[in-house]
């Protein structure tokens, strides 16, 4: 993961500060967080530490939070952490997030994963946890393209991670594409939120 970088809302270099590592498991995608660790590995560490963990394991067959052993799961995992947060990828049911709202806005971080440029799932999810109240840090990850930056911090993206090169080059001005961007936690007073105001008498 040494080849990826976190950047800020205005497009400065946080991965030195970032302290979040992925819990390893088969569908780990690349890019998630900076560094990855096993349950073992977190188990035995003598400190606790930022852990992103996957939804979708957590998830029943009715896109509920489960219960039961990995309800018991969980819970040790809060135990050997000091924050949590989720990631999610497109396969992700739209509708689970609303399920599961609950437990969404107690996470310290969300990482929305993109797997295709032309796969624009990333968007709306993004716009939904901030309908939903999510006020935390929601970071993207995958292969979005630098000139969707601005868009994503409109739908309310807060930090991204972007491969070294990407990183390195001129990547200021993705942040500054549109003069209305956002910085994520005020995009619900973004027009696009804005609630449908009931006709008056004279509209009628």
């Amino acid at each position: 993961m040494a080849n990826h970088h976190v950047l800020d809302s205005h497009g400065a270099d946080i991965s030195g500060e970032d302290t979040w590592q992925a819990l390893a498991t088969e569908q780990l995608p690349d890019g998630i967080a900076l560094s990855n660790l096993t349950l073992l590995e977190l188990l035995h560490k003598q400190e606790k530490v930022d852990v992103l963990v996957p939804l979708a394991d957590l998830l029943n067959a009715d896109g509920k939070l489960a219960n039961g052993l990995l309800e018991q799961v969980f819970d040790i995992l809060k135990q050997h952490s000091s924050r949590l947060g989720v990631w999610i990828t497109s396969n992700t049911d739209a509708d689970a997030l609303a399920e599961v709202k609950d437990f969404l806005l107690t996470q310290d971080l969300i990482v929305i994963h993109v797997p295709s440029f032309v796969d624009g799932r990333g968007f709306s999810f993004a716009q939904t946890l901030r309908q939903l109240g999510y006020e935390g840090e929601i970071r993207m990850a995958g292969a979005f393209g630098r000139d969707q930056i601005a868009y994503l911090l409109r739908a309310g993206a807060t930090s991204f991670v972007l491969n070294e090169h990407d990183a390195k080059s001129d990547i200021s001005q993705a942040f500054t594409a549109l003069a209305s961007s956002y910085d994520g936690r005020n995009a619900a007073a973004l027009p696009m939120f804005a609630k449908q105001s009931e006709p008056s008498v004279a509209q009628l």
